[in-house]
């Protein structure tokens, strides 16, 4: 991987962290599915980035490939949202820490689960698909990692068929985003359109930086885009 290749890697952990701070700050715990998930510890910027990029790095090398179409699509995005300059003290990091050590998903996952919201868990998801799909195709390898990954992070199957298959064309897309069967009733699918709005919703990350901002937007047009195929599909007013 180029040099570049490693700043935007970076930069997309510096987004990532951002946001993570910005949960911790805005509320201590919430509830999913009706289970506690709750920042019990504090973990420094340097942890968190070399512990995110230790997870990219899985990602990235599971089809035994790094295509410089990857490599130019979180680039150019990151250094636009942010530019350059702290990339060098961080990339000697990388040098130092991370190429020396052996990356162990489930070790990483446990220590950012005692550390952030189930939210902020799946941000890092989407992060984990965007960086597979930057290149114009995600590989049966690179999904299988994320599957372990999202495992690890104690996310539901649902959740992560559902952020897949905003990434991932496949049977029945539109349902997958929603979290729905096919044979439920309109009346399910406008619930399940309610629900997921909510969820993704950008007002909820309004304290949040800009390009977090950009991750929820995404999902939520993701979630719209899926309601209104159901919705033309079926003929629903």
């Amino acid at each position: 991987m180029s040099f570049f290749g490693y700043i935007a890697i970076f930069f997309v952990l510096r987004w990532i962290y951002n946001a993570f701070l910005s949960d911790g700050n805005s509320q201590q715990s919430r509830t999913h599915s009706g289970s506690p998930f709750q920042r019990s510890a504090t973990v420094s910027p340097q942890d968190f980035e070399l512990n995110l990029l230790s997870l990219t790095s899985l990602v990235i090398k599971a089809d035994g490939k790094v295509t410089q179409n990857e490599l130019d699509y979180v680039r150019q995005y990151f250094v636009g949202a942010y530019g350059k300059e702290r990339a060098n003290a961080i990339f000697k990091v990388f040098n130092e820490v991370v190429k020396k050590r052996e990356v162990d998903a489930a070790k990483i996952c446990n220590y950012l689960n005692a550390r952030t919201r189930y939210e902020s868990r799946l941000q890092i998801l989407h992060f984990l698909f965007g960086i597979a799909q930057a290149d114009g195709h995600t590989s049966e390898a690179e999904i299988r990692v994320i599957y372990q990954i999202a495992g690890y992070l104690r996310l539901t199957e649902r959740d992560f068929i559902s952020i897949k298959a905003m990434f991932v064309k496949d049977q029945d897309n539109a349902y997958k985003i929603l979290e729905i069967d096919k044979s439920v009733p309109d009346h399910e699918v406008k619930k399940a359109y309610r629900t997921m709005a909510k969820k993704y919703h950008p007002d909820k990350l309004m304290d949040m930086d800009e390009a977090y901002k950009k991750g929820a937007e995404e999902k939520f047009k993701k979630v719209q885009d899926a309601y209104e195929t159901v919705r033309k599909e079926r003929g629903m007013s």
